[in-house]
């Protein structure tokens, strides 16, 4: 049986309240999961095992998110570090390039961002939510 789209959405929602240890009012679309949330580079990784075993309904075929699709990894850890990308501390156009690739469904990026301000951007709910949708054909 299909999950239906707000299935999905509780389902990652019930993922990053336990996977963060967070209320489960805070966990809203645009709530930030390292800014608002709290989350941690290891906590990324918790994060997609735990989808793993939230969206697997048949042991012998597991559903599996490979690695960097869903927190590609450029963001948080592995940022370029050479002006190309970053310049004084702002993200350039270059580097929104890049996250609009890594980050389709975010629209509306800013070359006055900081690396923090563009990730706080970047990994909120609901684009978990969104890549979960769209992996499950919703």
């Amino acid at each position: 049986m299909q999950l239906t789209r707000e299935e999905v959405r509780s389902k990652v929602r019930d993922v990053i309240v336990d996977a963060l240890g967070v209320d489960e009012d805070e966990v809203v679309s645009k709530a930030s999961l390292s800014r608002d949330l709290g989350a941690e580079s290891i906590d990324f990784l918790d994060i997609t095992y735990r989808l793993e075993r939230a969206f697997t309904t048949d042991p012998g075929q597991p559903f599996k998110i490979p690695y960097g699709e869903l927190f590609p990894a450029m963001w948080p850890g592995d940022v370029p570090t050479e002006p190309n990308y970053i310049r004084n501390g702002i993200v350039t156009e270059k580097g929104l390039m890049l996250a609009r690739q890594c980050y389709p469904d975010i629209k509306d990026l800013d070359c006055e961002m900081t690396f923090i301000e563009l990730r706080d951007r970047l990994l909120v709910v609901a684009q978990i939510e969104n890549y979960m949708l769209r992996r499950l054909g919703l």
